[in-house]
């Protein structure tokens, strides 16, 4: 099944249910207020929700226009955002990076860093920054919403608690990240608000895309309408969600509702941009910056700037985005003065 969370005036609004087409909406208030009540309720509300998508796949009701504008972030305000490394291959290609540590590529356990979810931006939220000259990046990638997981969990435990899919853009400020680094406490202000697609999607509406703890989907990302990348989000995971929610969970108990990312999807090849209809490319700036480093002496690629639009989805085999679009348009927003 489909779910969203669409604006009400509240800080975490309303949680509806989505059709199978992504054409037409019902409130699931009945069941559960919001995405999170849901999911502290899974075992009584998931079938509900089911046989409530059923009805309206069925048109049995008649519902309402979907329109993704009126989307918030799916956890508009997460108990926990927990961002991992599963692709080595993006950890290589920006390991020449300021404030990258050839130490930090490591293939027993993934890396993983604890990002803000106390404001979790919406789909069409702007990509708000202080100054466009901090090198504003993308990164893509997809996110796995969990139940609660015990501490010391196993493979098999952790792959039972995946509860839902979707895309993010985990928004990266690289001329930020060596002051964050050197700081010895790892980002902060080199991450801002993360961006979610409009819909998280069960993993029993993909079939085979959804297999290993891997979802074999490509992941696809827009700059200003030219294609930045497409690469496959089921290829070279060398770390899968499992892995990713094992090592989250060394040391603690998942809360329900934490939100694990996958790092930015990479696949391992030679290819340079401008990215061809048929190519791979890349999921983030750093990355091409990188190999244009290596092929040509120099990079050529510009990070975003303030009127630079993003705009990131999965694609099913037809091409149609699984979770809905992240469309965001870079905004420079002066802090306001005080006193």
């Amino acid at each position: 099944m489909k779910l969203a969370t669409v604006k009400n005036g509240r800080p975490d609004g309303q949680l509806v249910v989505v059709s199978s087409d992504r054409l037409r909406t019902v409130s699931a208030s009945r069941i559960a207020p919001t995405l999170q009540a849901a999911l502290d309720d899974w075992t009584e509300a998931s079938p509900a929700l089911a046989a409530l998508a059923d009805q309206l796949n069925a048109g049995e009701i008649a519902g309402q226009m979907f329109d993704p504008a009126t989307c918030l972030a799916p956890l508009p305000r997460a108990f926990q955002w927990i961002d991992g490394a599963g692709y080595l291959s993006h950890l290589e290609r920006v390991r020449t990076l300021k404030g990258s540590k050839d130490a930090e590529l490591q293939s027993a356990r993934p890396l993983m860093y604890q990002g803000g979810s106390d404001s979790l931006s919406a789909p069409m939220s702007p990509i708000a920054v202080t100054d466009d000259a901090l090198a504003v990046d993308f990164e893509a990638e997809i996110a796995a919403i969990v139940g609660p997981v015990p501490m010391g969990a196993d493979r098999a435990t952790a792959s039972a608690a995946i509860r839902l899919l979707t895309v993010c853009n985990d928004v990266s400020l690289r001329r930020l990240v060596l002051d964050d680094l050197q700081n010895g406490f790892g980002f902060f202000h080199a991450k801002p608000s993360t961006a979610f697609a409009p819909l998280v999607v069960t993993t029993d509406e993909f079939d085979d895309a959804w297999r290993d703890n891997r979802l074999h989907l490509r992941v696809q990302s827009v700059i200003n309408d030219s294609l930045f990348g497409q690469p496959n989000a089921g290829v070279d995971m060398h770390f899968d969600f499992a892995d990713l929610i094992v090592e989250a969970a060394r040391t603690r108990d998942l809360g329900t509702g934490t939100i694990i990312g996958s790092g930015t999807v990479s696949n391992r090849h030679d290819e340079g941009l401008p990215t061809k209809k048929g190519g791979i490319g890349f999921a983030c700036i750093a990355e091409a910056r990188t190999v244009e480093k290596l092929k040509y002496g120099r990079a050529r690629t510009p990070f975003l700037k303030a009127g630079d639009r993003i705009r990131i989805a999965a694609l099913d085999s037809d091409g149609t985005p699984v979770f809905g679009e992240i469309d965001q348009i870079v905004t420079v927003r002066t802090p306001k003065a005080h006193g």
